[in-house]
C-alpha cells in the first residue's frame, strides 16, 4: 500500500449509506464509490486497498483476501431491492436479463430457481433498466434503489424477492456484502478498530430525509428499510449464513473451491 490514504470502495446504493455516512467521518480513508461488479473488480485489480465487495466475489478469492470483522450488508426476509420480475410462468421463461451490477444476486438467483427455470434458460447482462430489460427478456433481475417500487410499476409482473426466498428455502441471514481486504495491504490496528466500531444506524434519520425523494419512496418506507430489513453486521447468523450460501454455490457450481472464511488479525 502507498503512503496515501488507504482506497476504500463502496457501492453507493440506498443500503449502503449508513455505513457510508459513519465510515465518511473517518479522516483516514479515501472512499472510492461505484457499482458493486465495479468495485469488486478494482479490488481485485489492486486500485482499491479494502472494499465492501459482493459476497460471491468474496468468496471466489476467499484464498487471497481476508475479511475485516463485524461489517457486513445482510438481510433476513423481504427487502425489495433484489428482484426477480417475470412477464411468464418460470417454466416458461427462455430469456432472463441480469442486472449487469449484480454478482451475488445473479448466483443467488441461479440457486432459487434452479428447479424452477428451465435448463436452457438464456442469461443476459443487461443495464438496469427494468421496461427495457422485460422488452427483450421474458424476465429480468434487477437490484438496488432502481428496484423499488417495482411492484407499483409492474402490477401485471410477477415478482419474486430474492432474499426472501433465500430466508423462506434456508431459514439463514443472507449476506449481500463483505469488506474484504486484498493480501498485500496492512491496516493500522487502531484503523481496524476505528471501522469495527462504527454505529451506522445513528444517521439514518439524515439519510431518509435525502433519499427518499430520490429514491421515489417515503420516509416511512426508507426508515423501515434501513432501520428494519437490513442489518449492519457480521456476526454469528451472518457468518452460517455465508458459509451455507458458500457451499451451494459450490454445489450449483458456481465457485471452484469453498474455501475457508478467514479474517484479518485484530
Amino acid at each position: 500500500m502507498s503512503n496515501n490514504l488507504p482506497r476504500f470502495g463502496f457501492h453507493d446504493f440506498l443500503n449502503a449509506q449508513p455505513l457510508l455516512q459513519s465510515l465518511g467521518r473517518e479522516a483516514g480513508f479515501e472512499m472510492v464509490l461505484d457499482t458493486p461488479a465495479a468495485v469488486a473488480a478494482k479490488l481485485r485489480s489492486g486500485e482499491l486497498d479494502l472494499a465492501m465487495i459482493p459476497s460471491v466475489e468474496y468468496l471466489r478469492q476467499a484464498d487471497r483476501y481476508r475479511l475485516l470483522p463485524g461489517l457486513a450488508i445482510a438481510s433476513r426476509g423481504r427487502v425489495d431491492t433484489v428482484l426477480l420480475v417475470t412477464q411468464t410462468p418460470l417454466d416458461a421463461v427462455r430469456t432472463l436479463a441480469l442486472d449487469n451490477r449484480s454478482l451475488t444476486s445473479a448466483a443467488l438467483l441461479q440457486i432459487l430457481f434452479a428447479d424452477r427455470l428451465p435448463p436452457a434458460v438464456r442469461l443476459h447482462n443487461r443495464a438496469p433498466d427494468l421496461p427495457t430489460m422485460l422488452a427483450s427478456d421474458d424476465a429480468a433481475l434487477i437490484i438496488g434503489d432502481q428496484a423499488f417500487r417495482t411492484r407499483e410499476r409492474f402490477p401485471d409482473a410477477t415478482v419474486y424477492d430474492l432474499s426472501e426466498e433465500w430466508f423462506r428455502q434456508t431459514g439463514k441471514t443472507f449476506v449481500h456484502a463483505v469488506v474484504a481486504i486484498r493480501p498485500d495491504v496492512t491496516l493500522a490496528k487502531e484503523t481496524r478498530e476505528r471501522i469495527r466500531q462504527i454505529e451506522p444506524r445513528q444517521d439514518i434519520p439524515e439519510i431518509v430525509k435525502t433519499w427518499a425523494e430520490k429514491t421515489g419512496i417515503s420516509e416511512a418506507e426508507c426508515t423501515d428499510y434501513l432501520s428494519n430489513r437490513i442489518i449492519y453486521r457480521l456476526g454469528e447468523a451472518e457468518l452460517e449464513g455465508l458459509a451455507h450460501f458458500r457451499d451451494l454455490c459450490r454445489e450449483h457450481g458456481l465457485l471452484e473451491h469453498a474455501h475457508p472464511i478467514r479474517f484479518v488479525d485484530v
